[in-house]
């Protein structure tokens, strides 16, 4: 289990980390009214780089104006949140990859159900780049749970609260002797993993459900889109049937705390050759590099 290293930022200040809490009245713990994201940062000797920082950033801001958190963009702009990223990641001094974890809560004591005009903390924490999801080949189980639609809970908001329901699908998987989940929408059609976005590979075509699928708009799926289309796929975004997984030459997912990560069956069906394919290890080798060294895109922040 991933533990938070020993200094976070909450509020305004660099903190220890046992001293960086919320009360119990909170609407974040009352009502997981928070939203964060995760990203990674990179060690090489005293040179330390974030991966994206501009995304994540703009995501905290999407993320707090979807459901309605009005208090967080006033007050942090993006150079703040870099600086705030800085400090934390140099008073911690890690040796090695952490991700950073950054959070909006809304710390308002016993306000009600709602959101408008209420007071927000930040947190920021690293913990280390432990993957969540096995890197040399996963076993995926469609869920029983069905995924959250936007008209419910916004997918591509990252809402704590709205993570209960990739618990409910991963321990489900997980009790059943998988790695993790496939989510399906109302609909039956293919949403992603509990945390990550899922890709396939077939005839040569790259394929993800699209942004209209209740799915996280993800930061690395969009860097997958990117690197694929450089490396001259074919790439389709468009609705996914759970049978075309069963059929797909290679299956794929990727996310911060997942990285690239090839799956080697789904529902007790094979996929491919149950080895990574050619695409899996061209678009991981990509994804690597840029996560380390990025000239072209711009992508790679230098704390």
């Amino acid at each position: 289990m991933a533990l938070p290293h020993s200094k976070v930022y909450f509020g305004d200040r660099l903190v220890d980390a046992q001293d960086a809490t919320l009360g119990v009245a909170t609407s974040a713990v009352l009502y997981g009214l928070s939203v964060y994201t995760v990203f990674p940062v990179q060690v090489d000797g005293d040179r330390r780089t974030a991966f994206r920082l501009l995304d994540h950033y703009q995501r905290l801001v999407e993320s707090c104006k979807i459901i309605g958190i009005d208090t967080f963009a006033s007050q942090w702009t993006f150079e703040r949140f870099v600086q705030a990223t800085r400090d934390v990641v140099a008073a911690n001094d890690p040796t090695t990859e952490v991700y950073v974890r950054a959070t909006v809560h809304v710390d308002e004591s016993i306000p009600g159900t709602r959101v408008r005009g209420l007071h927000t903390t930040v947190s920021i924490f690293l913990y280390d780049a432990n993957p969540i999801v096995p890197q040399d080949g996963m076993r995926l189980k469609t869920s029983v749970w069905r995924r959250i639609p936007d008209y419910a809970i916004p997918s591509r908001a990252k809402v704590n609260g709205a993570y209960v329901n990739s618990v409910l699908a991963k321990q489900d998987a997980i009790d059943s002797g998988f790695d993790d989940c496939i989510f399906l929408d109302i609909n039956g059609h293919v949403c992603e993993l509990s945390a990550a976005n899922i890709f396939l590979v077939r005839n040569g075509m790259l394929v993800t459900p699209d942004v209209t699928s209740d799915i996280l708009d993800g930061i690395n799926r969009r860097t997958i889109l990117t690197l694929a289309r450089e490396e001259g796929l074919t790439v389709q975004e468009r609705t996914v049937d759970l049978t075309e997984l069963y059929i797909a030459d290679e299956v794929f997912v990727c996310g911060t705390s997942a990285g690239v990560a090839p799956v080697y069956e789904i529902d007790g069906r094979a996929v491919g050759s149950k080895e990574s394919g050619p695409v899996t290890l061209t678009l991981r080798k990509r994804h690597q590099a840029a996560l380390t060294s990025d000239e072209v895109h711009g992508w790679v922040s230098v704390l």
